[in-house]
């Protein structure tokens, strides 16, 4: 079959959802919907406590404010397409549509990894206290930001126009949502430019963040091991958890996924669809947990308001 988006209409993919499990897509619905109301309410609320609280507005928590709106954004990125095919049966997405959430799906992941990059006030707290207040600083944050904010959408620009331009010999894309590597198999032009260029941002964004982080964490356990005392050192190494889950809750996931997409041609299908599912779900969910029960001033606020 040969689809040209270049049509005065617009042609669709098909997104398979969960092929095989049809008799039981009922059940699987539960804790799909259980992980979108935490991650997405869980999130809103993390940002409504931090604006309504004059003292979390500190450069930690504006941090903690962009990752919580880099995960509420990758969650309502799949949110119509996974419901319309649990609630409505609804299997196709136009081609500007999957465009569109492609680019959403990414620029929100790529931010994410930039965010945790850049959570770095634990490494500053242990490694060097005496600066913290001189290079944590809220000018320093903004430049910050506006870096994470920017740079993702505009090094993904070149691939969505491209996209757009190329013609589709199939309309069965592998997942519930719109993913780079699952539309690009199916153009039917040659595709060389859009992988290279694919992945030299993956590398110099994701892995680069990888790496930094890993650096950072072993300067961090570097200068742990040179504590005096084990209290010292667990103490110290305490303020990390938080984000070393978030990290761990980010990129196992995405690693995971890609080493199914590139060296597991014979495993399960169910495997695909698993690390498929989870690499967009669960670390949105699971950083509202961790977050909500590790930082004292957000786990004091749902007390408060559950009181």
């Amino acid at each position: 079959m040969f689809l040209s988006n270049n049509s005065w209409f617009s042609p669709m993919f098909y997104l398979t959802g969960f092929p095989g499990l049809e008799v039981i897509e009922h059940w699987i619905f539960i804790p799909f919907f259980l992980m979108y109301l935490v991650a997405i309410s869980g999130n809103c609320f993390i940002l409504i406590t931090i604006k309504t609280n004059t003292h979390l507005h500190t450069p930690m928590y504006y941090l903690l404010s962009l990752l919580a709106l880099s995960d509420l954004g990758l969650s309502m990125s799949t949110l119509p397409t996974t419901m319309g095919i649990f609630w409505f049966n609804f299997h196709g997405i136009y081609f500007e549509a999957c465009h569109i959430q492609m680019f959403c799906i990414h620029s929100f992941s790529f931010m994410e990894s930039s965010v945790l990059l850049v959570m770095f006030d634990c490494f500053v707290a242990i490694c060097h206290p005496l600066r913290y207040s001189v290079i944590v600083t809220g000018q320093q944050l903004v430049r910050t930001a506006l870096v994470i904010i920017l740079q993702a959408p505009v090094a993904l620009v070149p691939i969505v126009l491209l996209l757009k331009i190329f013609p589709y010999c199939g309309p069965v894309l592998s997942h519930s949502y719109c993913l780079h590597q699952g539309v690009i198999h199916l153009s039917c032009r040659d595709t060389t430019f859009n992988n290279i260029y694919g992945l030299t941002v993956v590398v110099f964004t994701v892995m680069l963040d990888l790496v930094f982080i890993a650096l950072s964490y072993g300067l961090i356990l570097n200068t742990v091991a040179g504590l005096a005392s084990p209290e010292e050192q667990l103490r110290a190494f305490q303020t990390c958890t938080s984000h070393l889950c978030a990290v761990l809750a980010f990129f196992v996931p995405m690693v995971g996924l890609s080493l199914v997409h590139n060296f597991g041609k014979h495993v399960p299908l169910a495997v695909h669809l698993l690390m498929a599912d989870v690499y967009p779900f669960v670390p949105p969910m699971l950083n509202t947990i961790i977050y909500s029960v590790k930082t004292k001033e957000i786990h004091r606020a749902i007390i408060k308001y559950l009181h």
